[in-house]
């Protein structure tokens, strides 16, 4: 790029109830090349008025990528993801799980309602580190995301 360029963040919505998840998917991405914009929101009812820009979410930016667990309170991720991709306005943003389970069940759910990716989460800090920064080095670097709101 010439000098001068400025490069758009790229802005990721998280979904997840564990703080300390959280935490640490925002320090991975903290220490990233790549400029983001990160939102993180702890439950699927939160999740949905985020994405569709309701109550205090009204100014929520669109995101460009979704990190979304599976089990969450008041509305869990698979009925979040199902929404989502039922969804005209949203279905085209990438959706990838982020999840501890291991389920085959909620493997192939996932991917039968357009998941775009289905993660499991490590136990270990420093693999879970390395997961978050590996999304990012695939979902940021290499992919091409769909333009915004068409």
């Amino acid at each position: 790029m010439s000098g001068g360029t400025l490069v758009k963040p790229i802005t990721i919505l998280l979904v997840e109830d564990n703080i300390g998840d959280a935490d640490l998917a925002r320090e991975a991405l903290d220490g990233s090349k790549i400029n983001n914009d990160l939102h993180v929101v702890e439950d699927g009812e939160k999740a949905i008025s985020f994405l569709r820009r309701e109550g205090e979410y009204a100014n929520a930016p669109r995101p460009d990528l979704i990190l979304l667990d599976l089990n969450l309170p008041r509305k869990d991720g698979r009925e979040v993801l199902a929404e989502i991709k039922a969804d005209q306005a949203l279905k085209r943003i990438p959706v990838v799980i982020l999840t501890t389970s291991r389920a085959e069940e909620d493997v192939l759910r996932s991917y039968n309602l357009h998941a775009n990716c289905y993660i499991t989460k490590p136990i270990d800090l420093n693999q879970f580190l390395r997961v978050v920064r590996s999304i990012e080095d695939f979902w940021l670097s290499i992919v091409v995301l769909p333009p915004g709101e068409v």
